[in-house]
């Protein structure tokens, strides 16, 4: 079982890479930060106390605009029905294709992160908490949004309706994120509460995400 799972991340990753996902994502990121200057100014003090927030913004946006295809290809070659019916529980199979879309889509996205944060006057402690909070919290993105691909594929719809779906259930872990990033530049709140109750959104996540998203599943294949 846990080969097949290894089989179904691997594939959905190169599935991901293949079509330009990860390329598109770290594009739009990129477009987002250097949008940011243009907007508010060159006041290096302000873009460096909302810098993690608009790496946040960017990540976050970057990441549902990917989340469409989770299930759309396997939904038109047929592979859906079989992945349904297969001996592997449905609700393990949606784990393993969020880690392999996190890996192919979103971990490019907490790399460049840093880099990026330099465009935004970021210091390098402040880089390292909003790299940190990235690395843990954009799993929970992308498992959130697999509830909406599940539906959306589903209804045998696609496009912006994921994001439109989902978004508001990904507040909570753009607010913890972003408290928990930006606590070493504007404070007083600590770093390490947010930190925490966003890892705890993570784990929720991966603990409820796939089984609402395979029961979603299940009710498409009915």
């Amino acid at each position: 079982m846990i080969g097949a799972l290894v089989a179904i991340a691997g594939q959905t990753a190169r599935l991901s890479l293949r079509g330009g996902g990860a390329l598109i994502g770290v594009v739009f990121f990129l477009a987002v930060v250097i949008v940011v200057p243009f907007g508010v100014g060159p006041d290096l003090k302000l873009l460096a106390r909302i810098g993690p927030a608009m790496l946040w913004i960017g990540a976050l946006l970057a990441t549902l605009l990917n989340l469409d295809r989770l299930f759309r290809d396997d939904r038109d070659d047929g592979s859906l029905d079989l992945l349904v019916l297969a001996e592997v529980p449905l609700e393990l199979t949606v784990l393993a294709k969020c880690a392999g879309a996190w890996l192919a889509t979103s971990l490019p996205l907490v790399v460049v992160a840093p880099f990026l944060g330099i465009l935004l006057g970021l210091e390098p402690a402040a880089l390292a908490t909003t790299t940190a909070t990235l690395l843990v919290g954009t799993p929970a993105l992308t498992l959130i949004g697999a509830i909406g691909a599940a539906l959306v594929a589903a209804l045998g719809r696609g496009g912006l309706l994921v994001a439109v779906l989902v978004l508001p259930f990904t507040i909570p872990v753009l607010i913890f994120g972003v408290s928990a990033a930006s606590a070493v530049i504007v404070g007083p709140t600590p770093f390490l509460p947010p930190f925490l109750i966003l890892t705890a959104l993570t784990l929720g996540s991966a603990v409820v995400a796939p089984v609402a998203a395979a029961a979603a599943l299940h009710a498409g294949a009915d």
